[in-house]
C-alpha cells in the first residue's frame, strides 16, 4: 500500500503494530437480535493468536460436525485479540456446553439458540483498539488525530493481496487464461483483482482532486445500501452528501461501463484487460465508498513513546486504511513469523 497517495501526506512518524496480540483488540459488532431458540447456536469468542479457520474446526470437532457447516460473520486477524460471532447448527434436543472450547487462545464468551446460521457480513462493524509502540514522532501522530476524524481514503488492506502481493500475480495469470481450479482461491484472487483497481482509482482521485470536492458529475452511492446512481451536482445532491443520505463512490469494476463517469472510463485504461477479465468471471459493476470515516476516534498518549487508539468501522473496510494516515507502521507480528521460521527450521 505504500505507493498509493496519502490524502494528508506521507507521515513523518514510525511505529511498531501489533507487537504483542494485546495490542491489537477488535470486537465484531453484531446488532441483530438472536431468538434464543433453534437449530443453531450462535458463540460470541475470543481468541488470542489463533485464526479464524482453527477456531471453526475446533467448534465443528465438539459438535461433530464438518468444518464448512460451522459459519461466522467475518474473518479476523490471527495476530491479536479478537472477539468474533460464529455458528453451529445443534439438534434441539441437544445440549453442548462450548465453554469445553476454553483454552489459553480461545475463550467462549456467549452461547444463544438462533433460528438461522449467520451468514458472512451479518455484523455491522469492528470496534478496534490499538496500541502504537516505538513511536519516534509522536507529536506528528496528534497533529493528524483532528484531519482523520474527518475521513481517510477508503483502501483495502494488503491483506487482501496476499503475502508480496502473491494474489495480484496470481490474477494475472487467471486473466491471462490460466484456470484455478480451486473455487475458494479463485475467490479470493478475482476479489483481490478488484480491490488493487479500487485502491488505484482512489488514489488517482487523492492525487488530483482530493476526496471533498466534487466533479460536474458523480456516481452516488446511497447511504447503508448497495444502490447507486448518476447525476449531475445540485443544490439538492449537495444537501444529501451533507446529510450522510449519499456518499461519494468509487467503482468495483465488472461487466461493462455501467456506473462510470468519462474520468473513471479514462482512469481506467490501463486496466482493460483485468476489468474486461472480471465481466468475461460474470461479476456486475459495483460502488464503494471513497472516504472511510472512523467513528469515536479516540487517542491516548501512554508513554513518550507508546500511543493507543481506539475507533469502530463499518463491515468490510480495514484499520490499516486509518493507521496509515497517522503513522508509518510496521507489522511486528511478522517477526515472530519469521522467527517461529528459524525454530522450526533448528529442531
Amino acid at each position: 500500500m505504500n505507493e498509493l497517495n496519502y490524502l494528508y501526506g506521507k507521515p513523518q512518524s514510525k511505529a511498531d503494530f501489533k507487537a504483542h496480540a494485546e495490542d491489537f483488540m477488535v470486537d465484531e459488532i453484531l446488532d441483530i437480535p438472536l431468538s434464543g431458540e433453534g437449530e443453531h447456536v450462535c458463540l460470541q469468542v475470543v481468541k488470542k493468536g489463533e485464526n479464524t479457520a482453527y477456531v471453526a474446526k475446533q467448534i465443528a470437532k465438539l459438535a461433530n460436525v464438518a468444518p464448512r457447516d460451522v459459519s461466522y460473520a467475518g474473518l479476523k486477524d490471527r495476530h491479536g485479540v479478537c472477539s468474533q460471532w460464529f455458528s453451529v447448527p445443534v439438534a434441539i434436543k441437544k445440549n453442548i456446553d462450548f465453554s469445553a472450547l476454553n483454552s489459553d487462545s480461545i475463550f467462549v464468551v456467549k452461547q444463544v439458540r438462533h433460528n438461522r446460521k449467520l451468514r458472512t457480513g451479518c455484523h455491522s462493524g469492528n470496534q478496534f483498539q490499538i496500541i502504537l509502540r516505538n513511536v519516534d514522532v509522536p507529536l506528528d501522530i496528534l497533529s493528524r488525530i483532528n484531519a482523520v476524524k474527518q475521513g481517510v481514503p477508503n483502501y483495502f488492506g494488503e491483506q487482501r493481496f496476499g503475502h508480496d502481493g502473491h494474489n495480484l500475480e496470481m490474477a494475472e495469470r487467471l486473466f491471462g487464461g490460466e484456470q484455478i481450479r480451486d473455487k475458494k482461491l479463485r475467490g479470493i484472487v478475482i476479489s483481490a483483482a478488484r480491490s488493487h483497481i479500487f485502491n488505484q482509482l482512489v488514489s488517482l482521485r487523492v492525487e488530483h482532486h482530493g476526496l471533498a470536492k466534487t466533479w460536474h458529475r458523480e456516481v452516488f452511492l446511497l447511504n447503508g445500501s448497495n444502490a447507486f446512481f448518476e447525476d449531475d451536482i445540485s443544490d439538492e445532491i449537495i444537501a444529501r452528501l451533507t446529510s450522510g443520505d449519499i456518499l461519494l463512490s468509487a467503482p468495483m469494476v465488472g461487466k461493462g461501463d455501467k456506473g462510470l463517469v468519462a474520468q473513471e472510463r479514462q482512469w481506467l485504461q490501463p486496466y482493460s484487460a483485468w476489468q474486461q477479465g472480471l465481466g468475461q468471471l460474470g461479476l456486475k459493476g459495483e460502488r464503494r465508498a471513497l472516504r472511510l470515516v472512523p467513528k469515536d476516534l479516540q487517542v491516548e498518549t501512554m508513554n513518550s513513546s507508546t500511543i493507543k487508539l481506539s475507533f469502530s468501522l463499518p463491515k468490510g473496510t480495514f484499520a490499516t486504511a486509518v493507521l496509515r494516515e497517522l503513522v508509518q507502521h510496521r507489522d511486528a507480528s511478522k517477526d515472530t513469523v519469521i522467527q517461529e521460521v528459524a525454530d522450526e527450521d533448528l529442531t
